[in-house]
């Protein structure tokens, strides 16, 4: 106060003149005294300015140091998230700060009873052991205020019951078969595809669930619950301090993707900084072709070709973690490694059909990538027309065969078309006549049967395509993890020798390695006879060397030194441990960025070109970029030194929009195309503490209020004495010279 009062005071006696009636020496000594005081003043000032900066500086250092000894952050979770479509919102979600609770450890059933009925310290957070995590479970603690959030810690190894939080018909709604088109088979009756469904991925739950993915932080909670959380005695109670658990994970959007996506409309419109609540699930579908096609052309309406498909992306209750080994990781593995063989093939180039390899994105949600490509075809925004594909054979789930056994499932509807069961009689044929020789016994299930969840349905909604879907299973499905957590290498037997280094991993021929290289070998020979082959089969064979690194790399571990030859310099973030095939809303997903890389490698060839120029292809004549893409890729070790060498890969590997048509068309109510959306959020957030009884805290507030308001009367009492406690004279009177 005495620094803002100083030079009104020095103003009002002039700026350096002495004041009337005085002599000219004594205004000068008097000025003189009061410049001294005020610099006495600010000298005071500046030492207790430097004292606060100093006792602030300290203070929040304290508070770091304070907050890491209450709180113990959770660094390796995975929470549970809000998901929409066009009617309704699934997942979990937090409120705006998190959601907080005591700690209640459950191994087994019964232990359910003190959180939800016993307990005197509501609400709970509860631990849960990944083999009771079900339906039965979770319905019950959602039908209670006792619980504000829910821990699990995965089981290992898996259950052996199986568990899969998806539906048991997945995909309905959005396949062929409907009112108006096969009703006998709509909404899978008479086919339960996946009876061990709980369908708990779909449902709606008002508190946050985590899984925790470190055994050592889930001992970590154990023990805190065990040192503060049991009672001394039976029949007692524990006593504060509790072991508390924190769960943030508040999401922006609700209601359903209409709501959302309308709200972040009008925020983009009208406002300078919108707030986006939700993002469509979108990503890229990668597709190549066996001789090249020009992909800003269109071909001629007589032209034909092959399609050979399958799924790229899986999922799981959890946010990012869907390693999807038997759900989508053989498959498109079996279909790299057949799209290299037939590649290989003598004569493949000559071959009066072109082969279409295609791997799509997004289809465990309402088939994202096959009706956006389908979508694509129909406006003519797809080098290839609905019209051009003369056989469609899709790979679904085949990795865990019975005894060599591949089903072929084809669609009874269509095949009452006499030219359409004319030529999948053909296909069946191929197929079977590529079997032998392959391992592989090839089987139809039965005519009446319908399709199993498939991309060929899309297709099938548009066209009447004759056309086959390979699985290993001949009703249900084999895989018991289905959407799990638990579908992961270890599920489709991929087993390694102790004590082998990572290396000797990636190379290691495993026994499921060797089954889907057979897999592979009858679809490349089945592709070349419906291509238009007729001698030579014998010599297709697909690498098993070839099939278990991609293997190793989709599924355990894709920073490995084959990986890291095949991409860009600048794409070294993509590679990590327990990759995760989640289709997710940014794009191109790591899943994405990898297959294409690889399937430029396992399909193309090398270009003798340099850096600047396999970057910038249109300026080097006869490079043809309509027809292919230039990778300027890592290459491999140089020897035992940590350089590489470097080198241009020319392929005909391209990418094309996996964004379901409804966001393109603004339809997003849509019941013909996915619908489906992620919502935003702030923080994901987990971590335990110690906290008091509520009289403990009424105690620490009321005191906290008490030290504020002495604080704010030792402050007034300090301003009002200012000048007698900083030694400042009063301000000189008014004079003049």
């Amino acid at each position: 106060m005495a620094e803002v009062e100083w030079p009104r005071a020095m103003m009002a006696a002039g700026p350096g003149r002495d004041s009337p009636g005085m002599a000219p020496g004594t205004a000068r000594n008097s000025m003189g005294t009061a410049r001294n005081s005020m610099g006495t003043a600010r000298n005071s000032m500046g030492l207790l300015r430097a004292l606060l900066v100093a006792a602030l500086a300290a203070g929040s250092c304290q508070g770091n140091s304070v907050h890491r000894k209450i709180y113990i952050s959770l660094n390796h979770t995975a929470p549970c998230v809000r998901l929409l479509n066009a009617t309704h919102q699934i997942g979990c979600q937090s409120s705006l700060s998190g959601d907080t609770g005591v700690i209640h450890v459950v191994e087994q059933e019964q232990d359910l009873e003190w959180a939800l009925s016993k307990g005197p310290h509501p609400p709970y957070m509860i631990l849960l052991d990944g083999k009771l995590f079900s339906r039965e479970v979770l319905m019950q603690l959602k039908g209670t205020s006792r619980i504000s959030g829910l821990a699990v810690a995965a089981a290992s190894p898996a259950p052996s019951q199986g568990f899969s939080p998806g539906l048991k018909c997945p995909n309905d709604g959005f396949g062929v078969y409907s009112d108006s088109y096969g009703p006998q088979f709509s909404h899978c009756n008479g086919s339960e595809w996946n009876p061990g469904g709980s369908g708990i991925s779909y449902e709606d739950f008002p508190f946050p669930i985590f899984l925790l993915q470190d055994a050592n932080e889930t001992q970590l909670i154990k023990e805190c619950f065990r040192a503060h959380n049991v009672p001394s005695a039976p029949g007692s109670v524990p006593q504060f301090p509790l072991c508390a658990l924190q769960l943030q994970s508040h999401m922006h959007a609700a209601a359903s993707t209409q709501s959302c996506m309308r709200r972040s409309s009008l925020q983009s419109a009208f406002s300078i900084n919108p707030e986006i609540v939700c993002d469509p699930l979108l990503d890229f579908n990668v597709w190549s072709s066996l001789q090249p096609i020009n992909a800003s052309g269109r071909l001629q309406p007589e032209q034909r070709v092959v399609m050979a498909a399958t799924r790229v992306d899986s999922h799981s209750f959890f946010w990012n973690v869907a390693p999807g080994a038997e759900a989508a990781v053989g498959s498109f593995v079996a279909l790299l490694a057949a799209a290299q063989a037939l590649h290989g093939a003598p004569g493949a180039q000559s071959l009066p059909r072109n082969v279409l390899f295609v791997f799509f994105q997004g289809e465990t949600f309402d088939y994202i990538g096959s009706s956006r490509l389908v979508f694509d075809m129909e406006q003519e925004k797809f080098p290839v027309g609905l019209e051009n594909i003369g056989a469609f054979l899709e790979l679904g789930q085949v990795s865990l065969r019975n005894n060599s056994m591949l089903w072929m499932h084809t669609d009874p509807v269509s095949r009452r078309n006499q030219s359409v069961e004319s030529q999948v009689q053909a296909l069946l044929a191929a197929l079977r006549g590529s079997g032998s020789g392959s391992g592989v016994s090839l089987q139809e299930p039965g005519v009446s049967q319908p399709l199993p969840p498939s991309s060929f349905q899309r297709f099938l909604r548009s066209r009447s395509i004759p056309g086959v879907v390979l699985s290993d299973h001949r009703a249900q499905f084999h895989n018991r993890y289905f959407q799990s957590i638990y579908d992961t290498a270890e599920s489709i037997g991929m087993r390694y020798p102790e004590g082998m280094s990572p290396e000797e991993q990636l190379d290691f021929v495993t026994d499921t390695a060797k089954a889907l290289a057979q897999v592979a070998t009858a679809l490349a020979r089945a592709l070349f006879t419906l291509a238009g082959g007729e001698n030579g089969t014998e010599s297709i064979r697909a690498q098993e060397k070839t099939v278990t690194r991609l293997l190793y790399g989709f599924l355990l571990n894709s920073n490995n030194s084959w990986f890291q030859s095949l991409i860009k310099p600048d794409q070294k973030g993509i590679l990590g441990p327990f990759p995760q095939h989640y289709v997710a809303v940014s794009s191109p997903t790591n899943t994405t960025q990898l297959l294409q890389a690889v399937l430029g490698n396992l399909t193309g060839s090398s270009a003798n070109l340099s850096r600047e120029q396999c970057q910038n292809p249109g300026k080097t004549p006869g490079t043809l970029p309509e027809l292919y893409e230039y990778w300027w890729v890592q290459g491999p070790l140089d020897g035992n030194s940590s350089s590489r060498v470097p080198g241009c890969v020319r392929s005909g590997v391209r990418l094309s929009p996996a964004l379901s048509p409804a966001f393109e068309l603004r339809r997003w109510d849509s019941r013909e195309f996915s619908t489906w959306t992620e919502s935003r959020w702030k923080d994901i957030r987990a971590r335990i503490f110690l906290v008091a009884s509520r009289e403990l805290e009424l105690l620490t507030l009321a005191l906290g209020v008490l030290v504020l308001l002495l604080s704010l009367l030792c402050t007034f009492l300090i301003n009002s004495k200012a000048s007698l406690l900083f030694g400042i004279p009063d301000p000189p009177s008014a004079s003049g010279y």
